[in-house]
């Protein structure tokens, strides 16, 4: 069945408004919402929720209500999500990749893994995230390093994807995991990999954009805290991350160009906290800071 997108094209202002709005009104539902800037230039940003195609009537007349009192001028405009798994077709035939002890590998490559690995079995999917980009491995070698140093007792993955940065965790330490991405694709994606991997409990999957949901006051403060989005909005998001933060904690960007490090490490040192350590990989970094 298709996935639907409903959105709203307006200023980011707006758009910030209204995501407000969508919390209020579908926080507690299983649909992603979303804001994203169209136009820098012209200041053109849209307001979307995501949603399964069977539901659309139901969800564009609560949305039509929902604006009505403030924004009802605004036209809901749809997007029907394409079914072909592109991101499936163009990674086919990767082989295993190695991050410090973790060895991340296809259902095809089982007979590469050897007795000292941590092995975590990702397919390529509908979710980002098999160990191959330079902000996935980097982000591995940094968990393993900030867990064993550190022992947390709690962590959040902040845009699970493929979920394999919170399978990592879990490999390495059994602490609860709050798993969340925008995207209710690539949490059911995620939620089928920890199961692969032999996960039962212990990771929490959730759907929700940024920190709109009632989970992160529910499971946190979080002694650790993973981010491999993109600079920007890691930048944005600073005073919100470090407020979910345990004092003391740490954080693991990344998705962020080596010439964007110095403005993501100034925003967070901004929000309270000091640059640990920077791994390079391929043009990207991945960024350790703590409280």
């Amino acid at each position: 069945m298709s996935e639907i997108r409903l959105y709203v094209s307006v200023t980011e202002k707006v758009a910030n408004d209204i995501l407000e709005l969508m919390t209020n009104f579908f926080g507690e539902e299983d649909y992603a919402i979303a804001t994203t800037e169209i136009d820098e230039k012209n200041d053109v940003w849209e307001a979307s929720i995501y949603l399964m195609a069977d539901e659309e009537a139901e969800v564009h007349e609560r949305l039509r209500e929902m604006l009505a009192e403030d924004f009802s001028s605004l036209e809901i405009e749809r997007e029907v999500i394409p079914d072909i798994d592109w991101i499936a077709k163009s990674l086919e035939g990767l082989t295993p990749v190695r991050a410090g002890r973790f060895l991340v590998h296809g259902s095809h490559d089982r007979d590469k893994v050897q007795v000292n690995d941590l092995a975590i079995e990702i397919d390529a999917g509908q979710a980002f995230g098999t160990g191959h980009h330079g902000t996935t491995a980097g982000c591995l070698e940094m968990i393993a390093d900030v867990t064993r140093a550190e022992r947390p007792r709690n962590a959040l993955d902040l845009g699970t994807g493929s979920g394999v940065l919170a399978i990592a965790v879990r490999r390495l330490l059994p602490i609860p995991v709050l798993a969340t991405d925008i995207d209710p694709i690539a949490v059911r994606v995620a939620k089928e990999n920890a199961r692969r991997n032999g996960i039962v409990s212990g990771i929490e999957f959730r759907v929700a954009p940024g920190f709109h949901s009632t989970a992160f006051g529910k499971y946190g403060p979080f002694d650790l805290i993973i981010a491999n989005i993109l600079a920007r909005p890691l930048m944005k998001m600073a005073p919100q991350l470090v407020a979910n933060l345990s004092g003391g904690g740490s954080v693991i960007l990344s998705g962020i160009l080596a010439s964007q490090r110095w403005k993501v490490i100034a925003a967070y040192n901004s929000a309270g906290l000091k640059h640990v350590r920077t791994i390079w990989r391929n043009g990207w970094v991945t960024i350790h800071l703590r409280g």
